[in-house]
């Protein structure tokens, strides 16, 4: 029955990402090691979109941050009296932001290549318990994610590394990602789905939501792995790390084939 369901599913899914796209339906499928070149190129395309992102819209996400730098900005101006100065700390903390938000990506990104990203078959695709998909549409790779098992959390998957090329954004490619995800998670009969994100772009909250998941927790002053701190990186650094998860045996996909 549970097949049945799965079937229908992934029938319906196709259907749908093809009249979206108007083109031809996009294919998911596993990793090949030729997908490699394509498939880092997108990772850090995307990771490097985080920069601004962080800097910029993740500003007015932190007001303790908003608060700090208007006390930095009274008291330059009670010691200095300087209005030129004055002037000038909105474009210094905005750089500085950018700064430190590049540092910190760039370095995350070298961790990933360091480990799982630079090793893709290694790391993902020797078990069974993991595995990393690409999207192909019209021939060409515009889309990664991947998954791991948890067994230790629950018998939980996490999704992790979706990113899509830009110019194949909002033709249906992070959603046939997620569900090639959830889809997984249910043929190897984990519980949950789980993922956590620090973008601040509403597109891709959206995009969570409209796979099912559920925000079920915020860390603010979220300490982004490889990260090496300091006080000006503590001040121009600062991002909220979302928490996701989905209810795979619970949700639709498993009852009736749809989501």
């Amino acid at each position: 029955m549970e097949e049945k369901a799965q079937k229908k599913y992934v029938q319906k899914h196709d259907k749908d990402l093809k009249a979206q796209n108007g083109l031809q339906p996009i294919v998911v499928r596993e990793f090949e090691p030729a997908d490699k070149p394509e498939v880092q190129r997108i990772f850090y395309e995307g990771l490097m979109e985080m920069v601004p992102d962080t800097a910029f819209r993740g500003l007015t996400h932190h007001p303790e941050s908003l608060l700090l730098y208007t006390a930095v900005t009274v008291v330059c101006l009670v010691i200095t009296m300087c209005w030129w100065l004055i002037g000038l700390l909105p474009a210094i903390v905005l750089c500085g932001r950018y700064f430190y938000s590049r540092r910190v990506i760039r370095g995350y990104l070298e961790h990933a290549m360091s480990r799982d990203m630079g090793d893709i078959e290694g790391f993902y695709m020797k078990s069974s318990d993991s595995c990393l998909w690409v999207a192909v549409l019209e021939g060409k790779v515009v889309g990664v994610v991947a998954a791991v098992g948890q067994q230790k959390s629950g018998g939980a998957v996490e999704l992790l590394r979706m990113s899509v090329d830009r110019s194949c954004r909002r033709c249906g490619v992070g959603v046939a990602l997620g569900r090639k995800v959830l889809e997984f998670a249910v043929t190897h009969r984990y519980s949950s789905v789980v993922l956590g994100t620090t973008a601040y772009r509403h597109a891709a909250h959206q995009l969570y939501q409209r796979l099912g998941f559920h925000c079920v927790g915020v860390t603010n002053g979220y300490v982004t792995p490889s990260t090496r701190w300091s006080l000006l990186g503590h001040i121009f650094y600062r991002v909220r790390h979302h928490h996701y998860s989905l209810d795979v045996q619970n949700s639709k996909i498993t009852s009736n084939g749809q989501h």
